[in-house]
């Protein structure tokens, strides 16, 4: 059944209104501006000049400087100099040469703006090497370092000629390279914008596009090719080993400005038998190629032996002695030294053989070049002595106050363990986690993927097995986030720095193929808090879900539904309540906006629930102030909510989502709950889900962020958040008595500088809310105009 498009007077005054911005698509508006406002290149008479000379002349006499020192200076006396002068005399003799070059032409370095600490020159660039925190090092680059302003402190015996300040030029290291400069790329498939679009951006920033893979860098498609078993130049790319890559990479150079490894926006390497670019559809049908297929959730807990080991086919086991499991996984982020790397360490009891000890290192998203050894024990006591050993290498901690106590101090460019939960494998539970979503909600339940998005599934790592004291932790590093960047008014260097600090330390204890230093507070919700509560809420599918591996198809589809704790049943077509929602649902609805395509919804079928984690429906009906509002979910998510309920957000942040505190928020537009519903281009469905709410004895109103959430939190007050567009109160009614069912067209309501476009309930008490009806939805694209030819 299709919802038809609604159109509100509200909804014609501004064309961006109700625009979902994503970082990705502030990425591309950057393109657009580029091409709007033109700069106009300089002339040789224009360019910057130095002590009258051009920066031409400036870099032939740098060029004669440089051989000069070289003939004239040992390293020894270089060395000498730049000690003289406070500043980097380490590294090799080519490195200390660099220094000395820069340091006697233009003058010393002075310290970082944001750490205080020294500068280096590597030839290319200006960079700190000092440190936030024991998390993280300065991220500080630039190409126009601070220079002491002071004369040169040179040894006796040397020429002074450049010791003067007011005699140094200024040397321009040029324009940086522009980030697909060189690159030959693909393009396959339906991707968010057009192939013509893409081509302009790509050619505009140095790259090229070409029609055919022979000779690419790389294809970009979207990752809904691997289910659909993509076109031929998805398997011609897989045969001759090119990578192949999401639309993000393409979005994130241009965000950065500079081309993005492309292993961190792979899409297809796990379809390949032994890394060898066989498309799994073109493999033989062998264990190979089945496992490639069933196991589409590639998580493990920490009984979980790594599959790369294949001691797991010879009845491997970790290894377990006085309670602890040999089983170690690490994350290291470091922006600052260009360091996003895993470790992981296990040790593999195997029948009638000796003990074995595998590790593996590498640059989280780029498995296939890791360090990877597996070695083979005689002895079992030196075999974890030396485990032990590697665990005090990588980490600085000693091993055992770590498991036994889960005791660990941060050590400056040191990994940090990640707490992997006591439970069993479920990487081979992928095909019966979709099972279970027809069984329990006809879900397309898709943890892996929902983490793909986010660039939170690296295989090596057990994102989806944490353990709460892991959670914990990032929950604190949140919370801690979020009232560092409160207090730092403005964006100067000191507010620069902090969030550097906190972005690295948030990507070490989440980690993600795609790191980033956060900026604003709506980096920090999508990015931090978001990923926080998605992870969240998979760790408790899984834990629900298991490994089925070993089960018959019905008994365990069987137990999973009890488990879950929930009855669940279809709402026929002809029910008063299908009709009911389904003209909620045609009213509220107005097409939501991602970058610049309009999405409708058709509704594939509504549930009806009754989930024992909420009150009972007796138990509600006592409250006062009932209402039966909306909110959207990815379905990947959809298991937590029937098992648990919904949880608070984690944090208050001053944007939609998060305005309101560690509150429930929902909606009477459906419209609203259609942006949390929304997946990705390629994975066009979700879920809205109807609840009774009811708002306390006391409402608060308010038509901007709330100053004090915690007080708010603290009494249990129901808020209602004013938007710019409300539903037409004359169209309103009651359902099973008295609840109240804002149902009506939207209209512009008299709140037009509200940060909300539509209206927002907050409840602190999850015991004021039930859930009654999940509506699973699918996305449909509204006057798009496919490429006919793929590019």
């Amino acid at each position: 059944m299709k919802v038809h498009e609604t159109k509100s007077q509200a909804h014609a005054p501004a064309a961006d209104e109700g625009k979902v911005m994503t970082r990705k698509q502030k990425a591309e508006n950057k393109g657009h501006d580029g091409e709007q406002s033109p700069k106009k290149a300089k002339t040789e008479n224009e360019s910057d000049r130095a002590n009258g000379k051009t920066r031409a002349d400036i870099a032939r006499e740098f060029e004669d400087f440089c051989k000069s020192i070289r003939e004239h200076l040992s390293v020894a006396q270089m060395r000498e100099i730049l000690e003289l002068n406070d500043q980097d005399s380490s590294g090799s003799d080519g490195s200390v040469t660099t220094k000395c070059q820069d340091l006697l032409f233009l003058g010393a370095l002075g310290k970082c703006p944001l750490c205080d600490c020294n500068l280096e020159f590597d030839g290319k660039r200006y960079s700190c090497k000092g440190f936030y925190s024991e998390w993280s090092s300065c991220t500080f680059k630039t190409s126009n370092p601070p220079r002491k302003e002071e004369p040169i402190k040179l040894p006796d015996s040397l020429l002074k000629k450049y010791q003067d300040p007011s005699r140094r030029p200024h040397l321009d290291l040029g324009a940086p390279a522009k980030p697909f400069a060189g690159t030959m790329i693909s393009l396959s498939g339906r991707l968010s914008r057009t192939h013509h679009y893409w081509k302009k951006v790509i050619e505009k920033n140095g790259g090229k596009v070409s029609n055919s893979v022979m000779g690419v860098n790389c294809l970009v498609v979207s990752p809904a090719e691997r289910e659909r078993r993509g076109s031929s130049k998805l398997s011609e790319a897989m045969e001759r080993g090119i990578p192949v890559v999401r639309e993000a990479w393409l979005l994130e150079s241009m965000e950065r400005q500079e081309p993005q490894p492309l292993e961190a926006f792979d899409v297809v390497s796990d379809l390949t038998v032994d890394g060898k670019g066989i498309p799994w559809d073109k493999q033989e049908v062998s264990e190979e190629s089945l496992e490639s297929l069933v196991a589409e959730l590639k998580v493990y807990g920490k009984r979980g032996v790594h599959k790369d080991t294949k001691l797991q086919e010879r009845g491997g086991q970790i290894f377990e002695r006085d309670g602890i499991l040999y089983n170690c996984a690490f994350s290291l982020c470091d922006m600052g030294r260009e360091t996003n790397e895993y470790c992981t360490m296990q040790l593999i009891s195997v029948p009638e053989s000796n003990l074995h000890l595998y590790y593996k290192k590498g640059r989280i998203g780029d498995g296939p070049r890791a360090e990877e050894r597996l070695e083979e024990w005689e002895n079992v006591d030196n075999a974890v002595k030396e485990f032990t050993r590697l665990f005090e290498e990588v980490t600085g901690n000693e091993f055992e106050p770590w498991e036994r106590e889960k005791k660990i101090e941060k050590k400056q460019l040191k990994f940090y363990p990640i707490d992997m939960d006591d439970g069993v494998d479920v990487r081979q539970g992928g095909l019966g986690l979709r099972q279970l979503g027809v069984s329990a909600a006809h879900c397309n339940l898709n943890p892996r993927y929902a983490l793909m998005e986010m660039s939170l599934d690296p295989p090596d790592l057990p994102m989806g097995m944490l353990t709460d004291v892991h959670l914990k932790r990032c929950e604190e590093v949140l919370v801690q986030f979020v009232e560092a960047v409160k207090s730092i008014k403005g964006t100067g260097q000191k507010a620069e720095a902090l969030w550097s600090d906190y972005s690295q330390r948030w990507f070490t204890l989440m980690h993600s193929a795609r790191p980033l230093i956060l900026r604003d507070y709506e980096e920090l919700a999508d990015y931090v808090a978001a990923a926080f509560e998605t992870v969240r809420d998979i760790n408790v599918a899984l834990r629900l879900v298991e490994d089925m591996s070993g089960s018959t198809l019905d008994d365990p589809l069987s137990d999973r539904y009890n488990r879950l704790g929930c009855s669940i049943s279809l709402l026929d077509e002809d029910s008063d309540n299908y009709k009911m929602i389904m003209k909620y649902l045609e009213k509220t609805y107005e097409p939501i906006k991602v970058g610049d395509i309009d999405y409708g919804v058709s509704v594939e079928n509504i549930f009806a629930v009754e989930p024992s984690a909420c009150p009972s429906m007796d138990e509600i009906k006592k409250l006062p102030n009932k209402v039966l509002l909306w909110c959207g979910t990815r379905s990947s998510n959809l298991l937590r909510h029937l098992k648990k309920g919904f949880l608070p957000a984690s944090c208050s942040l001053p944007v939609p989502g998060h305005m309101f505190g560690k509150a429930i928020v929902w909606s009477d537009a459906a419209a609203e709950a259609a942006r949390y519903g929304f997946t990705a281009v390629d994975r066009p469905e979700g879920f809205l889900v109807l609840a009774v709410v009811s708002q306390g004895d006391h409402i608060t109103l308010v038509s901007s962020p709330p100053e004090d959430t915690k007080s708010l939190d603290a009494k249990k007050i129901g808020v209602k958040g004013l938007g710019r567009k409300k539903t037409d109160e004359s169209e309103h009614f009651l359902w099973e008595a008295d609840i109240k069912v804002p149902c009506g067209r939207l209209i512009p309501s008299e709140h037009k500088d509200s940060p909300l476009e539509y209206n927002e309930y907050a409840v602190y008490d999850p015991k004021q809310t039930r859930i009654r009806f999940p509506v699973g939805i699918k996305y449909e694209e509204k006057d798009v105009v496919m490429d006919t030819v793929e590019s």
